[in-house]
């Protein structure tokens, strides 16, 4: 029982971690993403997430064995994040304002919830159910950052509803995928995106005939190669490692909660390190989000194991 309780905190504090690495993520997209396009830094963030963890694994530093598997799964796993949930959030924040897709991206543990409830059969407790609420409440509010001001492009909602759905079913499929250890998810959603997205930075360069700048980007501008490291093994090796590792231990629905933490160590990063103000509408939020993360994992079925 007492080893129980100890694997289940050694859960919340690796989803808690890894939602901080992802929330100081936007630190770094912001010093980059007006410098170089969106496939650019994809590309980059998962090649050298590649290289990283391939270099780990020959090494024997974590354990990566894929020979005589069924890899379907992964592809699937991977299908859903990074390659569609980052192509379709991508289309959907272009499409519409900050203000409207933080808040869309902000209901994301809802759809999960529901989602594990339909497809993994975990049906929320009541208590689970008003946590959520008050912890997307949070996040939501977080996300409009001030009034929400609207842009009525149907075809940004659709992107970006597609990503919400995306990251929930990637959430679930990870929770129900046996066989394979987080290091080989976390590997196979790395390949993946590196694949893709390198595709598509190369066919954009070819196009635009800047395929040796795309090449040696990171040789001679330091800050997107600051950036780049810690994208890549900030958030795509270890903060993805944590992730899977962290639904193996407590489900999708609690780590979904989690997700919101990333919104409040985004607004804090924002305030020590770049000079923005820390509103009372974000110290409300902030605490909204706390306790109804607190709230979703105290009072769920299996919290108490």
């Amino acid at each position: 029982m007492n080893q129980g309780k100890s694997v289940y905190s050694k859960g919340i504090i690796i989803a808690v971690f890894s939602e901080v690495l992802f929330g100081l993520s936007f630190i770094f997209i912001r010093m980059c993403v007006n410098d170089v396009s969106v496939f650019t830094l994809l590309s980059w963030r998962t090649i050298v997430a590649f290289f990283a963890m391939t270099i780990c694994a020959v090494l024997g530093i974590i354990k990566i064995d894929l020979k005589g598997k069924n890899l379907k799964p992964l592809l699937l796993l991977s299908f859903f994040q990074p390659v569609l949930y980052f192509i379709m959030e991508t289309l959907g924040v272009q499409r519409t304002t900050a203000a409207e897709s933080g808040v869309l991206l902000a209901c994301i543990p809802i759809i999960t919830m529901l989602f594990s409830a339909v497809f993994l059969r975990d049906k929320p407790t009541k208590l689970q159910i008003a946590c959520m609420i008050v912890t997307v409440a949070g996040a939501v509010m977080i996300g409009m950052g001030g009034e929400l001001t609207t842009s009525s492009s149907f075809l940004g909602y659709l992107f970006l509803l597609v990503a919400m759905c995306s990251e929930s079913a990637y959430a679930i499929t990870s929770q129900n995928i046996k066989g394979f250890n987080s290091a080989e998810k976390t590997y196979a959603m790395i390949v993946s995106g590196a694949v893709v997205f390198t595709g598509c930075a190369l066919v954009e360069h070819a196009m635009n005939g800047t395929v040796v700048e795309f090449l040696t980007l990171p040789l001679h501008n330091s800050g997107f190669l600051v950036c780049i490291l810690y994208l890549s093994l900030g958030c795509n090796l270890i903060a993805f490692l944590c992730a899977n590792y962290s639904i193996s231990i407590i489900g999708a629905t609690k780590r979904a909660a989690f997700a919101s933490i990333a919104s409040v160590t985004s607004v804090l990063g924002g305030v020590f390190y770049l000079g923005e103000t820390f509103t009372k509408t974000q110290i409300i939020a902030t605490v909204l989000v706390l306790a109804g993360v607190y709230g979703v994992n105290r009072f769920g079925k299996n919290g108490e194991e």
